[in-house]
């Protein structure tokens, strides 16, 4: 259920170029209440070789094939990450190629274990009445990287899809710096100008949640609605039973 629902997410990150904002480099979270999480890093190989230090042919006329995509999963796992798919096509937004890399995540607290992520420190702690997170991205690989056409507007973007009500994040509006709200189907996303990222400016993305599941809760409203009408339901029935009967 949780994968089917994850894919769907992605899909729709996927398509964010005609959905909403671009970006040229996105870690999309899906955080579980008991630390696990999926990671989908949808990007551009230009940003993977300068942000992540793969080393890739960034021509987007260059062979995408099963070897391009075998070479990818290769780097990635020989870096610690657990890879569970490398999309086997790619897209293409002004002149460059992106392709998408899930990875699974066990435990949060040991995501920069993948070096992938190992630009980031985690803390999640489950306090018993609340979850929080705190995630500090630090410097990126730093990686040069020849003819790319970027033109400065570039954004990168660290998503987090959450399970239960938000109590608490963070997040600013990239552009006036105050408080955003939350996105529909309780989702944070962070931003940051792609040229900071790749100059290693920090950013600290925080959040506390609720430790009950919003599925969970809505199961629970669903259930206790159903047993109120099967209640009346039969209230109604009996009332009809025990009514007297008119004589003819």
């Amino acid at each position: 259920m949780r994968f089917w629902v994850a894919l769907a997410l992605v899909s729709l990150t996927a398509c964010s170029g005609m959905l909403g904002k671009e970006y040229e480099y996105e870690e999309d979270v899906t955080l579980a209440l008991d630390g696990s999480a999926i990671v989908n890093i949808n990007a551009s190989i230009l940003s993977l070789v300068a942000l992540r230090g793969l080393d890739l042919d960034a021509n987007p006329r260059a062979r995408f094939d099963d070897a391009f995509v075998a070479n990818v999963r290769r780097q990635a796992e020989a870096l610690g990450c657990s890879v569970e798919r490398v999309s086997s096509t790619a897209w293409y937004r002004h002149n460059r190629r992106f392709i998408q890399i899930r990875i699974t995540v066990p435990d949060i607290r040991a995501a920069a274990k993948c070096g992938l992520l190992s630009w980031s420190k985690y803390a999640f702690e489950d306090t018993g009445a609340g979850i929080s997170l705190r995630q500090d991205v630090g410097a990126a690989a730093g990686k040069d990287v020849t003819a790319a056409n970027w033109d400065g507007s570039e954004m990168v973007a660290f998503k987090l899809h959450l399970p239960s009500k938000i109590t608490f994040h963070n997040m600013r509006d990239i552009e006036t710096g105050k408080t955003a709200t939350a996105l529909r189907g309780n989702i944070l996303l962070w931003e940051q100008r792609l040229a900071d990222r790749r100059a290693g400016k920090p950013l600290t993305l925080e959040m506390r949640m609720d430790r009950e599941s919003i599925l969970k809760r809505t199961l629970l409203l669903f259930a206790a609605a159903f047993a109120a009408a099967l209640v009346v339901m039969g209230g109604a029935i009996w009332w009809t039973l025990k009514r007297p009967r008119r004589s003819a």
